[in-house]
């Protein structure tokens, strides 16, 4: 709307597309060894004692925009949370730091579990 008022770009204009996955896809694109950087921005708690995908690295999300430089810019970075929900917004605040290439897990560790793949 605001585009159409003052021809301007809005802020999501400018921003890089979040790419949505689900568990099976991630899977699919696990197995065939695709360079992913796996991000967890759940809980400590949750990461230890709900299970989380091998290989994941856990960032909570109240940590990320204070630890964002530790992340890699050169793979694309797939955002994981227990249901989608967190794992969208860390993707937004990652696109808006200037991470091009951030997918998020819809439907999360849920939907990862649901699907029957193994967690650690």
């Amino acid at each position: 709307m605001f585009k159409q008022l003052f021809n301007q770009p809005t802020k999501t204009d400018t921003l890089p597309r979040i790419e949505n996955i689900k568990a099976p896809d991630l899977k699919k694109r696990l197995d065939a060894g695709e360079n992913l950087f796996l991000l967890d921005v759940r809980s400590s708690m949750e990461y230890q004692y709900d299970g989380h995908i091998a290989g994941s690295r856990l960032l909570p999300l109240n940590a990320l925009r204070s630890r964002i430089n530790e992340l890699p810019t050169d793979q694309p970075i797939v955002c994981i949370c227990r249901s989608g929900n967190r794992s969208q917004f860390a993707c937004e605040e990652l696109a808006a730091a200037g991470f091009e290439n951030v997918i998020n897990l819809s439907g999360g560790m849920f939907g990862w579990q649901m699907a029957g793949y193994p967690i650690q």
